[in-house]
């Protein structure tokens, strides 16, 4: 399949701003993209006619324009899974204090699609539209362990076990191990495996097919994991899953019986 190579390179150019640089001088998409300063221009000015980009005017740098958001919620309210979910995600969060996230696989990684806040810690990480590693996040371990060998093997092959702290598991052997253990558990965990500081369990959400199609978390603090109330806690929060897997058309019974 032919690639329309001005489409390319915008799409390039927006896929360079994000949490770290959320403004850029036009030198610096140069050097980034490689391409000259003329080019550039061009691509950009196209891409601030459509709203696409915006140019603050105080110092000349370039940042994302509003046009992205309205598409991205756009598309987020057109997510059935949200919506189905969202009050189980905001009951349990109440429930038990803590951060609750909604996210489901996009290729290989993680995507954020809803977050309700807990009151036992900030957990800044999360944040709807980020991407999260499948190897070293409790809802990328939910989302893939459950996957078809082949799927797997897909989503593994060229797999990079990018280390983010010195708990994050990496190799794919050890990733393997960690997927059959979720799959007994039927949740995943990770102690300061992506953020120092941070425990993180997930749940499968499963469709009327018995796929799974997201996963819910719950996160706190390292130090607010308290062992005495745990099982408390993965309890409600299997629960929860369960209860937006019914409402996905979800039926337990129906798949053990066959």
């Amino acid at each position: 399949m032919p690639i329309i190579q001005s489409v390319d390179r915008a799409l390039s150019i927006l896929n360079l701003f994000d949490e770290y640089s959320p403004e850029l001088k036009i030198t610096e998409i140069s050097e980034r993209m490689h391409l000259n300063k003329s080019t550039i221009h061009s691509l950009l000015k196209t891409l601030q006619k459509n709203h696409y980009i915006e140019q603050n005017m105080e110092n000349g740098k370039y940042k994302l324009g509003m046009k992205l958001f309205e598409r991205g919620n756009f598309v987020i309210h057109n997510l059935d899974i949200r919506s189905t979910a969202k009050r189980h995600l905001i009951d349990l969060s109440m429930k038990t204090g803590h951060t609750i996230n909604l996210v489901i696989l996009d290729d290989k990684e993680g995507v954020y699609i809803d977050k309700v806040e807990g009151t036992s810690g900030t957990i800044l990480y999360s944040r709807i539209g980020r991407r999260i590693p499948v190897h070293c996040s409790a809802v990328g371990k939910a989302l893939v362990a459950f996957k078809g060998e082949e799927e797997l093997n897909r989503i593994l092959d060229g797999y990079i076990y990018k280390k983010q702290t010195p708990h994050t598991i990496t190799s794919e052997k050890s990733f393997r191990n960690e997927l059959e253990e979720v799959k007994k558990r039927d949740y995943a965990f990770e102690k300061e495996e992506n953020e120092p500081g941070v425990c993180c369990f997930a749940v499968p959400v499963r469709d009327h097919m018995n796929q799974v199609v997201a996963a819910v978390s719950l996160s706190m603090p390292s130090a607010r994991m308290k062992m005495e109330d745990l099982d408390a806690v993965i309890l409600q929060l299997k629960k929860t899953g369960e209860n937006i897997s019914a409402q996905m058309g979800y039926n337990h019974s129906s798949f053990m019986r066959n």
